[in-house]
């Protein structure tokens, strides 16, 4: 800590006792050329670095004609008079001073952070035990590929992050990128454009390839990497062409220039809407009403253990060790309001837990998805009824079925003909809305496949299949030659 705030003072007085740049070209040397400017191929100057603080950036974008400095901070700090000798000690290779070991120093601010983060991953990497499944495990750029398979774009998912503002991504589209190819030992970025999209992956393309994919690489344009253009030029960071293509243009300013004019990029505040559509109202231990998973007839108490993209990890409320559980999304008719069975008759298991646990609380009605309201009046479903249903445990069959129970806010309770459990544990509640129930003859007209009630038998014949038909028409035609031939010899 002394050493930092000698190093403050010694900067605070070094900034007080700035000159003008020419006399700092006069003590240097005075040729005004940077020594550790980067060259393109051909010779020319392109990249230069500042001789104060190191950043790496475009030359013509750096401070005075000299482009020896960043900024005018670093070019007066650099004159000070108590630095210059330990600066150039460093520029000419020369063992460090004292002085010069400092001014390598991080700011003391800087170090706090970088070890309070150190801390922080610690930390997490002792909860996590490092056996979680890494996230990169698929790649799906090498899937993808960059042939005609196409991803569904997210405009089609309204329930998920960004469905409902993805409009504006395009094919055609630019956005800043970090720049992988550029050899420098720092972080900078370059221009990139979307040739190809697939949900939230893109297919990205350095400006200056034309039609070179030789460095396409696939990204999630959700991540925090990913910029409009602009934002290096607002943020002061660098924005630096790739090397293998450095040869191919003099002015990469005027390039750029001329390549973004009457472009698209990302709206400026893209990343926030990402940052708050991944805001989701269920928390941690809510409390809902949600399917017993081994008798589907009944619902039970869970809990949220955890919330990943809409999607909610439940936990059964008499569970301990957090085993018996399942992942449903937010808006899964699975789901439902504490007090929901018993508002419409619905088949419910107590819990065994007799109070709330500390930050447990019943989630919201609000927050659970909405069904159609239904006129009850008049001609309405009674129980007894047969229905055409899908099977929740076949979902590629759809069955004869009874309606078993009319519950209240227009649900049945639904048993599956033929295959029912006595106690009617496996019946299932289906809204009267629900897509998944049809009148009987559905299938029929629909030349569906219905799967009968076990042990029933067809009154019907089975149809011809096409196959019989075509040998049919086959030995038809034969015949139908054959005596054609005969009436001609005759």
């Amino acid at each position: 800590l002394e050493e930092e705030r000698s190093s403050c003072s010694e900067e605070s007085s070094g900034a007080s006792g700035s000159s003008a740049e020419e006399s700092e070209d006069e003590e240097l040397g005075g040729g005004g050329t940077n020594g550790q400017v980067y060259t393109y191929p051909d010779g020319k100057a392109g990249m230069a670095t500042c001789e104060m603080c190191g950043m790496v950036g475009v030359r013509d974008a750096f401070y005075s004609k000299t482009k020896r400095f960043c900024s005018v901070s670093c070019s007066r700090s650099y004159s000070s008079n108590s630095k210059k000798a330990s600066i150039l000690a460093r520029l000419q290779g020369k063992p460090p001073t004292k002085k010069a070991k400092v001014l390598q120093k991080q700011p003391l601010m800087a170090k706090l952070a970088a070890y309070a983060q150190y801390q922080a991953n610690q930390q997490s990497s002792k909860k996590s035990g490092g056996s979680l499944v890494s996230v990169d495990a698929f790649d799906w750029g090498r899937y993808l590929g960059d042939g005609d398979v196409k991803g569904a774009p997210v405009s089609c998912f309204k329930h998920v992050p960004m469905g409902k503002s993805w409009g504006d991504i395009s094919e055609g589209v630019r956005v800043e990128v970090p720049n992988t190819d550029s050899g420098l030992p720092m972080k900078v970025y370059w221009i990139a454009g979307i040739i190809k999209l697939a949900g939230f992956k893109a297919l990205l393309r350095y400006e200056g390839f034309d039609g070179d994919s030789a460095r396409d690489f696939w990204c999630n344009l959700c991540v925090p990497d990913i910029h409009p253009v602009g934002w290096c030029a607002a943020g002061g960071k660098p924005l630096v062409p790739p090397k293998s293509i450095l040869h191919r243009c003099t002015n990469w300013k005027s390039f750029l220039v001329k390549r973004l004019t009457g472009s698209k990029t990302l709206p400026p505040d893209f990343y926030s809407k990402v940052q708050e559509s991944m805001q989701f109202p269920f928390k941690k231990l809510m409390r809902v009403e949600v399917v017993d998973k081994t008798h589907l007839c009944r619902t039970r108490v869970a809990l949220v253990e955890q919330v990943i993209g809409g999607r909610l990890r439940l936990v059964y409320e008499e569970c301990e060790d957090g085993t018996d559980d399942f992942w449903c999304h937010m808006y899964s008719p699975l789901i439902h309001s504490i007090g929901w069975s018993r508002s419409i008759g619905h088949r419910f298991k107590r819990s065994d837990v007799s109070k709330k646990l500390e930050g447990q609380v019943d989630a919201p009605g609000q927050l659970f998805a909405k069904v159609k309201e239904v006129d009850q009046s008049g001609s309405w479903f009674k129980d007894g009824m047969k229905l055409e249903a899908i099977d929740p445990l076949n979902l590629s069959a759809i069955c004869v079925a009874t309606v078993r129970k009319v519950l209240a806010d227009g649900y049945l309770m639904i048993g599956i003909d033929g295959s029912e459990a006595a106690d009617g544990s496996d019946w299932f509640c289906y809204h009267s809305t629900s897509p998944s129930i049809f009148p009987a003859g559905f299938c029929e007209i629909n030349d569906i496949e219905l799967t009968p009630p076990r042990g029933a038998q067809s009154e019907t014949p089975p149809p011809t299949s096409q196959s019989e038909i075509c040998r049919s028409l086959f030995y038809f035609n034969l015949i139908k030659t054959q005596t054609k031939k005969r009436g001609q010899r005759s």
